[in-house]
Formats: C-alpha cells, structure tokens, sequence
C-alpha cells in the first residue's frame, strides 16, 4: 500500500506513518517498492511471523514470571 492509502481514513499524518515505516524496514519487517512516483509498502512475511514468535515467548515468560510474583505475594 501507498502512504496515501495507509493513512486514508485516518487522523495519522504521513510524516507520522512514514517515520514508522522507516523504523520497521530497518528490521526488516516491511521493505517499499517504487511504483511510478509512489512508494508502495509490502510486509516481510517471514520476518513478521518470526516477530510474532519471538513475541509470544517473551508474553510467556512475562506470565510465568507474573505467576510467580502472585504467589509470593499471596504467600503460597
């Protein structure tokens, strides 16, 4: 998608996407392809599926660790 589409519809500005986009192609998690005078934005697939894994480990380590904090609270 353009930029233009991304922020259809929305309050975000431009700038505001493209500062984030720019900060996900940096780890790779979406990369751009010039298409005439736009630049159209693509997900890694790949990477994001390696993010999100990366992400429900680090979820479960926080529940476990949040388990065990309640339990030392309630004294059990």
């Amino acid at each position: 998608m353009s930029i233009t589409q991304l922020t259809s519809g929305t309050q975000i500005t431009r700038q505001a996407v493209t500062k984030h986009l720019h900060v996900l192609a940096e780890v790779g998690l979406v990369h751009d392809v010039k298409n005439g005078r736009e630049r159209l934005w693509e997900f890694e697939m790949d990477k994001l599926d390696e993010a999100r894994r990366s992400l429900e480990i680090i979820a479960q380590q926080w529940d476990q660790a949040l388990r065990s904090l309640q339990r030392a609270v309630e004294g059990d």
